[in-house]
């Protein structure tokens, strides 16, 4: 595991064959989001809980950039942090050089649970976001229906909830959360209680619409291929702890598909040392339970 600084850091470097690469992740002034020696921990019954560690981590405009790590390993926490939904312990966030004090506009979260309202239409639901913010009606219709459009489901924005498939209503999701225009999206496991099928028709749904409005994207994912299906960059946290064990530039050819052997290979190499973490947090658990 290792630790870096604010103005240089060192990550373990393994050899690895292209199009893998691990990276250095040095400070640079054109950061999206920054954060500087993050940590939080917890208070438990049995005492403090670390549950990341001195986290430096730059996101550049406009990449998409994958976490994975194992169970527990602190992605989910690391995300609300980006967030401003949760504080660090210590360190700090910044977003185009601003500290992040609490949750705004300018960062989305779209989460396992989507949230979306039964009560209300496909465009009502997209429209949500828009009204809280004094959107004018016109103005909410006009941007509703554009991001509709743009995840295909123009024909569909009088139906209800309760009348769409899985796939359809993460599209929902993410329409809404495009339709208040915010310069991050953060996604925690979005594609997780779905069907293979769905969840690969997804994967395409979402690079395109990435390539077409140049969002800074933050994908949480335990799936290895998952990420390197639709990242710029992984970053592969350790088990708790979470720490940035490595750093991975993925530099496959877009479109990417999963079953394309070269992605298969660059998903075993990093899984090898994902499983490292995997066996600590097992033996963890075994030797807690004995």
């Amino acid at each position: 595991d290792v630790v870096g600084t604010s103005s240089a850091r060192r990550y373990l470097k393994t050899p690895m064959p292209m199009p893998l690469e691990t990276t250095e992740s040095v400070v640079t002034q054109q950061a999206k989001l920054r954060l500087e020696s993050v940590s939080r921990s917890f208070k438990t019954p049995r005492g403090p809980l670390s549950a990341l560690e001195s986290i430096d981590l730059d996101v550049r405009e406009g990449e998409f950039l994958c976490l994975v790590g194992p169970s527990g390993c602190g992605k989910s926490t690391l995300l609300s942090i980006m967030a401003g939904l949760d504080q660090p312990t210590s360190g700090a966030v910044w977003r185009d050089g601003k500290p992040v004090e609490g949750p705004g506009t300018d960062r989305i979260v779209i989460f396992q649970e989507l949230g979306l309202f039964p009560g209300l239409t496909v465009r009502e639901n997209v429209e949500f976001g828009l009204r809280m913010k004094g959107t004018s009606k016109q103005e909410r219709r006009v941007r509703a229906q554009h991001y509709l459009r743009l995840v295909h489901l123009s024909r569909f924005e009088a139906s209800y909830i309760h009348q769409l498939s899985g796939g359809m209503k993460q599209r929902v999701a993410l329409a809404r959360s495009l339709a208040t225009e915010p310069d991050v999206l953060l996604m925690d496991e979005p594609f997780a209680a779905l069907d293979a099928q769905t969840r690969d028709l997804l994967h395409e749904e979402l690079e395109r619409i990435w390539a077409e409005t140049k969002k800074t994207v933050i994908f949480v994912t335990h799936n290895v291929r998952e990420a390197v299906r639709l990242g710029d960059r992984v970053v592969l946290l350790t088990f708790r702890p979470g720490r940035i064990k490595n750093e991975f530039a993925i530099t496959l050819p877009r479109p990417r598909h999963l079953e394309d052997p070269e992605l298969t290979l660059t998903a075993r190499q990093v899984h090898a040392q994902l499983r490292e973490e995997i066996n600590k947090a097992v033996k963890e658990e075994y030797e807690a339970n004995h």
